[in-house]
């Protein structure tokens, strides 16, 4: 069965989209908006710590995401269980993401800009890569992946996209009246939180939030690059 969304958070690891797009999510959520995460991986080797199982970490930060959206409002969080750190752009996991926007039928899709340049995670460019590909135009044609249509999912045409972690911004969200919620959020992941060494999370926080705001005329935002997805 299918489901008309709103938004489809789509992210490499727990906490990116808290870092990324929390803000602008927690807003649309208190306008009514239905938003869904998906995590490609449950980020078991994010961590500095040797006693760390990747066992115990994947469990550990799959919990701190399912606190983290519902600080936010999200009210579905799907785990592909992909490995970290070993993402890779294949017809498998390409069709994983069109099984999911064909299921959920998303208007928007967030997720992380395949094309920013030197220091960026590849798990974030590899996962950038293949949602673009998915939306266009695996998702919308419908001999792209026949068999899914014997499972009564249909082609679906996501109108547009926004990529966080971009260098070249064309869109930039208000979120003064929802960081304290993006900051909740953040804070629900622990495990990732002591990694970033950061004495004052809030004052980091709200520095960033306040250059991605540039020159609008708000206090606080968030940066994407917006693409319209071709009819």
């Amino acid at each position: 069965m299918t489901t008309a969304l709103d938004a489809m958070v789509i992210a490499a690891h727990p906490d990116d989209a808290e870092f990324g797009a929390a803000g602008t999510v927690a807003r649309w959520t208190r306008e009514g908006r239905i938003v869904t995460y998906v995590l490609a991986t449950s980020g078991e080797r994010g961590t500095s710590n040797r006693r760390m199982s990747l066992e115990r970490l994947a469990a550990l930060r799959e919990d701190e995401q399912r606190a983290a959206a519902q600080v936010l409002g999200v009210k579905e969080v799907v785990f592909l269980r992909l490995p970290d750190q070993g993402l890779e752009d294949t017809p498998a996991f390409r069709k994983q993401i069109v099984r999911l926007i064909r299921t959920f039928r998303p208007r928007c899709v967030l997720t992380s800009d395949p094309y920013r340049r030197y220091v960026w995670h590849r798990d974030h460019r590899i996962l950038g890569q293949v949602v673009l590909d998915a939306l266009y135009p695996y998702a919308r044609d419908h001999l792209a992946y026949p068999d899914l249509l014997g499972e009564g999912l249909q082609p679906h045409k996501v109108r547009e996209a926004l990529f966080w972690g971009a260098e070249d911004v064309n869109l930039r969200q208000d979120i003064s009246d929802t960081f304290a919620l993006k900051l909740q959020a953040l804070r629900c992941h622990e495990s990732q939180v002591r990694e970033l060494k950061v004495p004052d999370l809030e004052a980091w926080l709200r520095q960033r939030c306040r250059e991605m705001a540039g020159l609008e005329n708000f206090e606080l935002g968030e940066a994407f690059h917006r693409v319209e997805i071709p009819a």
